[in-house]
């Protein structure tokens, strides 16, 4: 099987074709001023900023071509249906080449998992069955998982964590046995920056017959993804955090499966036939998107995936890999900043969460807020796995495209400026 390499050393990192000034300009909201201070925006992995193509994209909509979609015959439905199955068949490319029948467009990557575990989960997981996830999940990648295994009386298994944010696969072989009927994990997490070995995990789990869901959340914006050669059963994520607009999910599954599925949202649009006593489902992948669509906002993720492409996934992550690196040395410059997750930048994407010794997190965002930078602070939708680091919560500082060394220095100066305040002021 083929196998994907992310982590590239970082002195072969080249940027010679990548302008992070000439990026910026394409993203509005990056001139704003926030408390008088132009804004450093490291909240990333929460959502991305969007690009002027993506803005224009939905008033495009809305004013040129607003129609409902698969329904009419006349000029603005056939345009508007024409847009949204252009962003399927992009979307398809994106992840590696599969069938557009094998992308079904949800709300969000927390849809599409509940969808797998509500249709797929019910029909085929019954008690005695053992269920797999690991200790860095997302919320959204747990509490499904936890729900079924209370409604069917299966057995929840956990990989766990080793002290240095990595999956430990000491005992996979008895994790993964062959009761298990399902892996369910996160490509990369949303807390550690940890890539996990996907690939690995998911040879192991077909081995022993089970079905593997990659929580791809946040690593499809990041990392080139292709889920045939993965082999993923499922793969989901979000196209808020990839510059595309909010309220648009994907769902990935293999043709076989989603034809097997029941669908879990039932009404127009998801039917072949329908009469008073019964009703039969339309072809795929019509069957699992019951409803008029938000076909705006898919319509606009289309410049998003155009806008990544173009710039190149391969230089994404070195973009990510040499600013990742960067920050994380500046960080532990600061002797009271402890920092969670692998110490090597190359097993890790632009996520770096961190606590000071003597501020909460917090406090910590609030400051630095004053200053113009954006972070996260809390749990991240990730409990069990911040109290597994022994802390309440983190600050999280997390990159994309449009950052640069000199945000990364701001952030620094900025956690210097709180530290006086707070502590020796």
């Amino acid at each position: 099987m083929k196998v994907i390499d992310h982590k590239q050393p970082v002195s072969q990192v080249d940027n010679s074709l990548f302008s992070t000034d000439s990026i910026k300009k394409d993203f509005p909201i990056l001139e704003r001023k926030i408390n008088g201070h132009k804004l450093v925006y490291l909240d990333n992995a929460a959502t991305t900023q969007k690009p002027q193509s993506v803005i224009d994209a939905i008033s495009s909509y809305y004013t040129g071509f607003n129609a409902n979609v698969h329904r009419g015959l006349h000029t603005l439905a056939e345009e508007a249906t024409s847009a949204m199955e252009r962003t399927r068949e992009k979307t398809a490319a994106f992840i590696g080449g599969v069938k557009m029948e094998e992308i079904i467009f949800t709300r969000n990557a927390t849809e599409s998992i509940n969808m797998v575990a509500t249709s797929w989960g019910k029909k085929n997981i019954k008690q005695g069955d053992r269920i797999v996830i690991t200790q860095m999940e997302h919320h959204a990648n747990l509490v499904p998982w936890i729900m079924l295994a209370k409604e069917t009386g299966a057995e929840l298994g956990y990989i766990p964590i080793d002290k240095n944010g990595y999956l430990d696969l000491s005992d996979i072989n008895k994790i993964i046995n062959p009761q298990t009927k399902v892996v369910a994990l996160t490509h990369m997490s949303n807390v550690l920056g940890t890539i996990n070995p996907v690939e690995e995990i998911i040879e192991l789990a077909h081995k022993n017959n089970a079905y593997v869901l990659v929580d791809g959340a946040q690593s499809a914006p990041h990392l080139p993804i292709n889920v045939k050669a993965l082999d993923a059963d499922f793969y989901v994520f979000s196209a808020h955090k990839m510059l595309g607009p909010t309220g648009v999910g994907v769902l990935y599954a293999k043709e076989e499966i989603l034809n097997d599925m029941e669908p879990v949202i039932f009404g127009g649009e998801m039917i072949s036939h329908v009469t008073f006593e019964n009703a039969d489902w339309a072809e795929l992948p019509m069957k699992h998107e019951a409803g008029t669509p938000n076909i705006a906002d898919i319509v606009a993720f289309a410049p998003a995936l155009d806008y990544l492409t173009n710039i190149g996934m391969d230089k994404i992550r070195q973009h990510e890999i040499e600013i990742t690196s960067y920050g994380m040395e500046e960080l532990k410059k600061l002797d009271y900043i402890r920092i969670f997750g692998p110490d090597n930048p190359l097993d890790r994407g632009g996520v770096i969460s961190f606590v000071d010794n003597k501020i909460h997190p917090h406090d910590l965002a609030q400051f630095l807020d004053s200053k113009g930078v954006a972070i996260r602070a809390g749990h991240h939708c990730a409990q069990p796995l911040v109290k597994l680091l022994g802390v309440p919560s983190t600050a999280r500082a997390s990159f994309y495209i449009y950052n640069t060394k000199d945000e990364v220095d701001k952030l620094v100066e900025a956690l210097k400026e709180a530290r006086r305040y707070f502590v020796n002021g």
